[in-house]
């Protein structure tokens, strides 16, 4: 027994060394995701006082589809893509004003793509960030119209955005568009998804759904902020392709959250996914595996900022908070 009690030592400090760097590797985990939160709370109301001056009031005619508008756009939300545009920009130098401009186009977007995306003939949701729908709200033909307003909104927006320069606002609206658009982008991810709806989907096919419906504007977001502080092609390449795994991220741990969190926390209904028969990564690989995915896609985001000189510790919190978030 003597003899054994070396290994046993060994294997025990080991064992003890092991679990003292998981539990610092969970803490600076935590780290970064209290970082990007504290970020998105700086970010946050920088992109809401923007958007208020760029959208019309409520007052103005017509005043339905402005109300639409509004209720949607300032129903909460994490500005999640906004934030990375500017993320990205001050990355590489860039000043928030210079910025804000093209990150509330992005939410425009967004926004514009939920509102479409809640409709009957769509996902036919009736929750969207704890309030009714925009559909349900005001009805279905406002809802239409409230969507294309803020997508004709959002190109208008970088148009006219005088504190960059015309190559730079042509790049913006050419990355908005593509990303927004199809064969590469949102719209183009909407029809897959569609089209997936009560089959089975193989794990290429599930990953290319979510890099057109949720990855693309990710990535655009944080490809314009590189673009707009005029980061070199090298770290505007290594940026967006951050920003694209993070926009799988994105999907992952939404499709988890569909499964394991309440209507309080999301805002929205959950299990639809699963009643509306979608292609999900936990329907595909299941819980647990989804979430080692999850995990593994965080780290393959954030070793593409490796290649980046410039300091990335923002772009890396947002990784981690993807990653961790519970709503």
């Amino acid at each position: 027994m003597e003899n054994l009690n070396p290994s046993l030592e060994t294997m025990r400090k080991k064992m003890k060394a092991f679990s003292k760097s998981l539990a610092n590797d969970e803490s600076r985990a935590e780290d970064d995701a209290e970082a990007a939160r504290s970020f998105l709370a700086h970010a946050t109301p920088l992109v809401d006082a923007r958007l208020h001056e760029l959208v019309p009031p409520e007052t103005r005619e017509p005043v339905l589809v402005h109300s639409a508008i509004r209720w949607s756009l300032f129903a909460g939300g994490k500005r999640l893509r906004p934030a990375l545009l500017l993320a990205a920009g001050n990355a590489f130098g860039a000043k928030d004003d210079i910025l804000l401009r093209a990150a509330c186009a992005f939410e425009m977007i967004h926004t514009y793509s939920l509102i479409h995306d809640d409709l009957p003939s769509m996902d036919d949701d009736s929750l969207r960030r704890g309030r009714p729908t925009c559909h349900v709200q005001f009805g279905e033909a406002i809802a239409i119209l409230a969507g294309d307003a803020l997508q004709t909104l959002a190109f208008g927006t970088v148009a006219e955005d005088e504190s960059l320069n015309a190559e730079k606002r042509v790049r913006v609206v050419s990355e908005l568009a593509r990303a927004a658009g199809t064969p590469d982008g949102m719209l183009a991810g909407q029809c897959f998804d569609l089209a997936a709806e009560s089959r089975s989907v193989s794990a290429q096919e599930l990953e290319a759904i979510h890099r057109h419906k949720t990855g693309a504007i990710i990535r655009a977001s944080a490809c314009c902020g590189a673009i707009i502080a005029g980061a070199s092609a090298h770290d505007t390449e290594s940026v967006s392709t951050y920003a694209a795994h993070l926009g799988l991220l994105f999907q992952i741990t939404d499709d988890l959250l569909d499964v394991t969190s309440s209507i309080e926390r999301l805002g929205k209904t959950p299990g639809k996914d699963a009643r509306s028969q979608k292609a999900t990564y936990p329907a595909l690989y299941g819980i647990e595996t989804a979430r080692s995915l999850a995990e593994r896609t965080c780290e393959e985001a954030c070793a593409h900022l490796d290649r980046i000189e410039t300091p990335t510790q923002i772009l890396r919190s947002i990784a981690r908070f993807v990653l961790l978030r519970t709503a």
